[in-house]
């Protein structure tokens, strides 16, 4: 008798590449730091070294159509194979249209190249949730692939632009840049288990909002851009990153037997939401402690011995921590946030911290892929598509023994919600994990002085001098008619500027 959960993964579909595409202007970190005064130091250990700024005539829907394009051409795919392009994305600019926006650029560069459209029958459906939207729309094109669209092909590409304002906390953590994926049956990189994965949801009030009133008296730039900084309140936005994490994962842990620190210890690599540097090893931690405590309950001694010692060493006792960990994030009152979530539990974080059991479950978990995403800023929902891709490649082109290893991709938005799932990488895999091209993708960076920083932040302009020649897909000019004869005022025009974004040769050939 064949079980319930091998019939849902029976299909076998998953993922047959990735590409990464981010805009050339480049902020470092430490000349960041200069400028405002701040501590590189600190700011390397906790953030990481540098961010991505989208250039003047450049939006999320060109971001996700040249990360496409690249995709299309790294792995040689047939265009009219694919039934379902899905964006995630929560930097959309039109409340009507969105991965149709994408699908028209993409058609439109195609044409250019002398190479066939995506088929008519292609879906184009637009995630949305934070920088959760992204794992929705992978979710979904394995569903679509499962169900209806078996011997099609399906892409997500995830594409944002983290902007936050100058002097905030969240300014060294912006960001902008795609991700796609190619999601195949017979997959020739990744296959997922998403029966056997973790769900988790709550309304945060004050978490991480961008409500429309942000926009209200913004005068537009040449090529239509508003400043699109979000509402947010970064330590309770901490503790319910931490939250959803461990709620995720005690749903993927319930629908499978053993020890559950165990199980994390044996895991080959996790990849998670990244927003800045620590923040992702900080949940992981907390979370294999709380891991702890669970099978300390099930009469795990071990477990037990072990939280007791750090405990011990934190001063604090396990009934507070554990406490904690159960009633998670309160609620918010009035025009107010609610107190610290997790005083006794980050006390012992910071003595987990300095062990050597950090380094085995934390660091070396989440190692790949983690240098070169100090590069990139929060790229929100391409986040951690951008890790994978990065994690990816790393351990193809270093020899990281992952074969037959458990990985886990975790992914949350604010508000909040999150997934855990488990994956495993298939027989193969290294050679469309070196097709990924994550360093190349990097490569032709343009350091922003501080003026022409501030230029690009405040007014999304920049001189002659900082400005490089547009490649791939931009933006060509926004229509200002609004009269009764002809209506295009706010919509974009987009030209393909003929860029190479990527030689077939270099990639993987797809196309049989």
């Amino acid at each position: 008798m064949v079980s319930a959960r091998a019939q849902v993964t029976s299909p076998g579909v998953g993922l047959s590449g990735m590409a990464v595409w981010v805009p050339p202007y480049r902020v470092d970190l430490d000349r960041w730091c200069e400028w405002t005064r701040n501590d590189p130091a600190k700011l390397h250990a906790v953030v990481g070294r540098a961010f991505r700024m989208a250039g003047p005539d450049q939006n999320v829907y060109t971001l996700a159509a040249n990360a496409v394009l690249r995709l299309l051409a790294r792995y040689a795919i047939d265009p009219g194979r694919v039934g379902y392009l899905a964006l995630g994305t929560e930097s959309s600019v039109d409340n009507a249209a969105g991965a149709v926006i994408v699908r028209g650029l993409v058609d439109a560069a195609l044409a250019a190249q002398g190479r066939p459209a995506l088929a008519r029958a292609c879906e184009v459906p637009e995630f949305k949730h934070a920088c959760l939207g992204g794992v929705y729309a992978l979710k979904g094109g394995l569903r679509y692939l499962a169900c209806d669209g078996r011997n099609r092909q399906a892409i997500v590409v995830s594409a944002d632009m983290a902007e936050y304002a100058r002097g905030s906390s969240g300014e060294p953590t912006q960001g902008a840049g795609a991700v796609a994926m190619l999601l195949e049956s017979a997959p020739r990189l990744m296959q997922f288990d998403l029966a056997g994965g973790g769900s988790a949801s709550a309304y945060r009030e004050l978490d991480f909002r961008k409500p429309f009133l942000r926009f209200a008296g913004q005068v537009p730039g040449r090529h239509g851009r508003l400043r699109d900084e979000p509402v947010f309140n970064g330590k309770y936005s901490t503790d319910c990153y931490t939250e959803a994490t461990l709620c995720a994962l005690d749903a993927l842990c319930a629908r499978r037997a053993g020890s559950r620190n165990a199980w994390m210890r044996g895991l080959g690599a996790v990849f998670m939401h990244r927003p800045y540097h620590r923040m992702p090893r900080n949940a992981w931690a907390m979370a294999y402690l709380a891991a702890l405590a669970h099978d300390a309950e099930h009469g795990d001694h071990a477990a037990a011995d072990g939280l007791a010692g750090y405990c011990a060493a934190a001063g604090v006792t396990q009934e507070a921590v554990t406490s904690e960990w159960r009633l998670g994030v309160r609620a918010c009152g009035a025009d107010s946030l609610p107190a610290d979530a997790y005083p006794a539990a980050s006390a012992l974080l910071k003595v987990f911290r300095k062990t050597p059991a950090y380094r085995q479950v934390v660091e070396d978990k989440l190692r790949a892929g983690s240098a070169a995403m100090l590069e990139l800023g929060n790229l929100y929902t391409a986040a951690l598509p951008a890790w994978l891709a990065a994690g990816l490649e790393d351990a193809a082109v270093n020899a990281v023994a992952l074969e037959g290893r458990e990985l886990l991709l975790l992914g949350y938005g604010s508000g909040d919600a999150a997934e855990a799932i488990p994956a495993r990488l298939v027989p193969g895999w290294q050679a469309a994990a070196r097709a990924i091209g994550f360093r190349a993708a990097l490569a032709g960076a343009v350091d922003l002085e501080r003026d022409a920083y501030v230029s690009l932040h405040d007014a999304g302009t920049l001189d002659a001098v900082h400005r490089v020649a547009s490649a791939g897909v931009v933006i060509d000019h926004v229509g200002t008619h609004d009269d009764a004869s002809f209506h295009d005022y706010g919509v974009a025009y987009y030209r393909y500027a003929g860029a190479d974004l990527a030689s077939p040769e270099a990639g993987v050939d797809h196309a049989a």
